[in-house]
């Protein structure tokens, strides 16, 4: 049975709004949380990007909801014996209900300290390689890596995981469900492709879960939600591998003059029609997702999580 949760935007909110939600989230009925690791936002207009770890931290004192990051990048701006100390605390704190998502990364996090930005078959090479040595510290015991990429030099983590860690693993191509089910506890992706789930299970993902997302605008007026999403997300509706190349926000905001409101209209849920919304959400159940996270765009939350409180989780359910 699919599962709703909450998608909390490192990019677009503050810390203390991030929590609020959070809060806001759990009255609402869904029974996840997910939240984004940036350095940088996509654009100005968006203008926040807080310390991931910090706000889990806070998160784990507010909320018994699990906790899963999608997605963080353990392999340039972090090294992964970092990231395993970050992710273990954030275990202890939750007890037990923090789950961490990995990724490529983008290079408009991750270019910050000035590391050249590889190709796609050498970012997941290195991301193979920080999982191994992620685990490999989970465990809790004393452990060095010399690698292709990472050395850790005895190295321990004293606050180890609470039980298993799952490590969760994005992408949105064959290649990197492939990858997803070789290395990973689960797979992270975005829209409801059913064929992308299955090459994750053919793979090796059978029994593993499947995590997805969407981000929609709830609002009376529907235009105004078309703006606004026009406005702060133009960068979700840009092609190919910019997202993964562009290196800063003045970057996306120039490719995004690309993006018009009439595509926004087309490709993103707005206004406060239910049905265009449940319409949304099923069919990630029809691809046998586990797990689907809903963000938000814009400032109108309690609007939303009353909207989806009421009219939308309660059919999902049925």
């Amino acid at each position: 049975m699919t599962s709703f949760g909450y998608f909390l935007s490192c990019e677009e909110f503050s810390p203390a709004e991030l929590l609020e939600q959070a809060r806001l989230a759990r009255q609402a009925g869904f029974t996840h949380l997910a939240i984004s690791d940036h350095y940088h936002p996509w654009n100005g207009e968006q203008g926040n990007s807080p310390f991931v770890w910090s706000v889990i931290g806070a998160l784990s004192q507010l909320t018994d909801l699990p906790v899963t990051t999608l997605v963080t990048c353990p392999t340039v701006r972090l090294h992964p014996a970092v990231t395993a100390q970050a992710a273990a605390t954030s275990s202890v704190l939750t007890s037990g209900r923090f789950r961490l998502g990995v990724g490529t990364g983008e290079a408009l996090n991750e270019h910050i300290l000035g590391d050249a930005w590889p190709p796609f078959g050498v970012r997941a090479d290195m991301l193979t390689e920080a999982v191994e040595v992620m685990r490999q510290l989970f465990t809790g015991e004393p452990t060095s890596h010399r690698g292709t990429y990472y050395t850790a030099d005895n190295a321990r983590l004293y606050n180890p995981p609470v039980g298993e860690l799952p490590v969760y693993v994005s992408g949105f191509g064959p290649r990197a469900a492939q990858l997803a089910a070789r290395i990973g506890d689960g797979f992270v992706t975005v829209g409801p492709e059913a064929d992308l789930v299955r090459t994750f299970k053919v793979a090796g993902g059978e029994g593993k879960p499947v995590l997805g997302g969407v981000k929609v605008c709830w609002g009376h007026d529907r235009d105004q939600a078309v703006r606004t999403v026009h406005r702060l997300w133009p960068n979700e509706l840009l092609p190919g591998e910019l997202a993964q190349v562009l290196p800063t926000p003045r970057h996306f905001e120039q490719a995004s003059e690309l993006v018009t409101e009439q595509m926004v209209a087309d490709a993103v849920t707005c206004g406060d029609d239910v049905d265009e919304h449940l319409a949304t959400l099923q069919p990630f159940v029809e691809a046998r997702f586990d797990e689907v996270y809903v963000g938000q765009i814009g400032p109108d939350q309690r609007g939303f999580f009353d909207f989806y409180g009421r009219e939308v989780l309660p059919r999902l359910h049925a």
